[in-house]
């Protein structure tokens, strides 16, 4: 089965690729030829996912997922929320991001946090949605250089390390983009 992921982040695209079961072939946007920037212009995380997976159906008429993703701060009412890629303005620097982050929390107890995936498959005419979320808490400085995004801040729930300091295999299984991949993998199996 081919599938295409609505994506052209190198590492979305590894983590992804890396739970993916050797039956189906993930397809990137640059290997359908699909160069231009598809808009991320809904006010929702989910209606973000669904806008970039039908542009490639709608545009290119492959089967396909998407997905987006978001940290959802509790003392900032959710925020970054939607716009995490674009907190700190439209370059989506991630230490900008995270400087940004850090810097609006500073001297706040309340540091707790989610992450949240939602994947949005097009296949066969049909759209179906998968949801991955990780509680933790917000660490005070960074920490590991593995991951990427806000990981360095982000210490899930029963783990005292952040994400940026397990593997990839543990971010799969404990993460909240493989628990949404863990989801659309059994769907695609049945």
């Amino acid at each position: 089965m081919k599938l295409v992921f609505a994506s052209n982040n190198k590492n979305k695209i590894q983590e992804i690729r890396h739970q993916l079961p050797s039956e189906i072939e993930l397809l990137s946007l640059e290997d359908i030829g699909c160069t231009e920037e598809i808009p991320e212009t809904a006010y929702t995380i989910e209606g973000n996912a669904i806008l970039k997976a039908n542009y490639v159906t709608e545009k290119y008429g492959y089967n396909c997922f998407a997905d987006d993703t978001g940290l959802e701060v509790d003392a900032l009412n959710g925020a970054p929320g939607v716009y995490s890629a674009r907190y700190a303005g439209e370059a989506k620097d991630a230490n900008a991001n995270m400087d940004k982050l850090l810097t609006e929390l500073a001297g706040n107890k309340n540091r707790k946090a989610n992450f949240k995936t939602v994947i949005a498959l097009n296949l066969n005419g049909q759209q179906h949605l998968f949801t991955g979320i990780v509680n933790g808490t917000i660490t005070t400085e960074k920490a590991g250089d593995k991951g990427f995004g806000y990981d360095p801040l982000f210490k899930p729930e029963g783990l005292e390390v952040t994400f940026a300091q397990i593997s990839l295999d543990q971010k799969a299984q404990l993460g909240h983009r493989g628990r949404a991949v863990k989801q659309l993998i059994d769907f695609l199996k049945k």
